[in-house]
């Protein structure tokens, strides 16, 4: 069963003369223990593409299955909960809490989804990695980005969503720690057998991924070298 499913989507913002296609007959499919990457620049679509497929924002035309299940037949509610418990984002706005420390980011996650979290050895382990756990005691404003910027993924992966979503997660890091989080998302993939989508323009990922897709102006394809 693929982990996620885009069959020919189409996004349009606006109406008559202003409208904009965004995506343009989108077709894409990832299963679970595959790192897919798409690539491309700045207004290409890339973080249109990945909140429509998980589900924050809804296609204009075109399906959404994650594990099977139609996005569109869900109740607003319904595709919430469903989005809390099997789907992880990292975005780029990073949406920490200003006043929780980092060890309180995680905390609110418990508030919000009370089962299914790492435990907490698996925490420890997880901000060992992304060499953050020394700051759990600091407030978003006392972290550079790097530092705000590898906190957002551990909050967003303290969640062990089955499907993770990342938007740029790399953008503010540099290569030692690009290479780091990197194998933590393959890691992730093969060895507790999720599917991982990041969408940037980062190259130094591509050699931690599975399949290479290129946006270029609203359509996506199989990179050439990936064939």
């Amino acid at each position: 069963m693929p982990a996620l499913t885009l069959t020919h989507v189409t996004k349009k913002f606006g109406h008559d003369t202003s409208e904009v296609t965004v995506l343009k007959d989108v077709n894409f499919q990832t299963m679970a223990g595959e790192v897919s990457l798409v690539i491309g620049p700045s207004g290409s679509g890339k973080s249109t593409f990945l909140t429509i497929a998980g589900g924050i924002q809804t296609p204009t035309t075109g399906d959404v299955l994650v594990q099977d299940q139609a996005m569109n037949q869900l109740s607003p509610k319904k595709r919430d909960a469903f989005r809390l418990n099997k789907v992880g984002f990292i975005l780029q706005a990073y949406n920490l809490v200003p006043y929780l420390t980092v060890q309180d980011q995680f905390t609110l996650v418990d508030r919000v989804k009370a089962q299914g979290n790492l435990k907490h050895d698996q925490l420890t382990d997880l901000l060992d990695q992304l060499g953050i756990s020394k700051l759990v005691n600091r407030y978003p404003n006392e972290l550079s980005g790097g530092q705000t910027q590898r906190v957002a993924i551990a909050r967003a992966l303290y969640q062990n969503p089955d499907i993770i979503l990342a938007d740029e997660p790399t953008a503010a890091l540099d290569s030692d720690r690009v290479k780091v989080v990197g194998q933590l998302f393959r890691n992730l993939a093969k060895q507790h057998h999720k599917a991982v989508v990041i969408v940037t323009h980062d190259i130094r990922l591509r050699d931690f991924a599975d399949k290479t897709y290129q946006l270029m102006d609203g359509k996506l394809a199989l990179d050439q070298a990936e064939d």
